[in-house]
This record gives structure tokens, C-alpha cells and sequence, in this order.
């Protein structure tokens, strides 16, 4: 097994997690993201016309985007599992994912991008607005968690892992967890409880 990867991607890291949590043994190939070896090689872009990582190569199996190469890995390797049985669990699981992928990590690469100009050259609204998008979403969290929820949709799914990257970097982005979340602010401290998420921060 091979992943193509850029090791501060988040839809990388994502993969990464479900790799880990499975227990599952690759090789990484890195794709410099800075140097624009993602649209450049020719090779590389055979495997995703896209030009983006992750790209997993599992024996003859090429599959890329981070979503699709998670179920494929919980299809092919359902131990432990990672979805629930339930179908309306499962679409649950893949609602809280595509609004991750959609809005909560994006907001989180703007300020990540803004904070990475000269501070003389930072766009202060930019930076407020996508910084009050993430809060909202930490709120919106909330909800999701209430009734003692130890996790998103119950149990560790990948819904939790898709939000991981984003979470794990918001205190360098600025955003702090309002205390009165106290069911997110737990849920967080319980993810970075976790191996698989530890190992992204090693």
C-alpha cells in the first residue's frame, strides 16, 4: 500500500488517522504541494487528473479524495470499523463529513493562509469572518454532541477524523473553544487522546 501524500494537508492527515486507527502498514511517497509538483508530474497526475493528494495505491487499487479513499479502506479493512451499521447513522456520518471538507476545514486554511502573509499585509476581516465561521461550526458541534455523546454520531466514526486536522490547529489559528462548550471542548480533549491522532502531531 502507498500514499501519496503532503504531510500538512489535512484530507492527507485525514487518511493518514484511518490508516493508523486500522493499523494498516504503507509506504509514503511525498508530493511537494509548495513546489507545484502536484500539477507538474506527469506521473503523479495520472493517478488523479486533479492534481491534488491524497492518492492511495492499494495492490492494483488507485483511488484519491479523501472521503472516498476513507470508505475504501472501511470496505476493504472493516476492522475496527469506522461507520456505523445504521443507515441513517452512516448518513449522518457522511452529512457532518462533506460539511467539514466544505466549510469548516476551507475556513480554517483561510485564516491558516492569511496568518502566513507579513502582518502588515494580513487582511484583518478575512481573518474575523472565517475565525467567527469556525466558532459557529464549534457551536454547531455542540448540538451534535449533546445528550452525553462521547462522539459525533456515538461511536469514533469517521466524521470525528474528518475534523481532526482543523481541530488540532486552532489555537495557532487564533480560535479559542468557547468554555460554555463543554461537550466539545471534551470531545476534543478525547480525539487528542488518541494514537492515531497523536501520531499526526509527532
Amino acid at each position: 500500500m502507498k500514499l501519496y501524500d503532503y504531510p500538512d494537508c489535512p484530507f492527507a492527515q485525514k487518511v493518514r488517522v484511518v490508516l493508523a486507527e486500522k493499523e494498516l502498514e504503507y509506504e509514503t511517497i511525498f508530493v511537494d504541494l509548495r513546489t507545484g509538483e502536484h500539477r507538474q508530474n506527469a506521473e503523479f497526475l495520472k493517478l488523479n487528473p486533479y492534481g491534488k493528494v491524497p492518492v492511495l495505491i492499494d495492490d492494483e487499487v488507485v483511488v484519491y479524495d479523501s472521503t472516498i479513499i476513507n470508505e475504501y479502506l472501511e470496505d476493504e479493512y472493516p476492522h475496527p470499523s469506522l461507520m456505523p451499521e445504521d443507515s441513517s447513522a452512516r448518513a449522518r456520518v457522511r452529512t457532518l463529513e462533506d460539511y467539514c471538507d466544505n466549510s469548516f476545514l476551507p475556513s480554517a486554511g483561510f485564516v491558516q493562509a492569511e496568518l502566513s502573509k507579513p502582518a502588515e499585509e494580513q487582511d484583518a476581516e478575512r481573518l474575523a469572518r472565517y475565525r467567527n465561521e469556525l466558532s459557529r461550526g464549534l457551536k454547531r458541534l455542540e448540538a451534535f454532541l449533546s445528550g452525553g455523546k462521547e462522539y459525533l454520531v456515538g461511536e469514533f466514526s469517521l466524521a470525528d477524523i474528518s475534523f481532526v486536522p482543523a481541530l488540532l490547529i486552532l489555537p495557532r489559528l487564533g480560535v479559542e473553544v468557547d468554555p460554555a462548550l463543554r461537550s466539545v471542548t471534551a470531545w476534543i480533549n478525547r480525539l487528542k487522546q488518541r494514537p492515531s491522532v497523536q501520531s499526526l502531531e509527532r
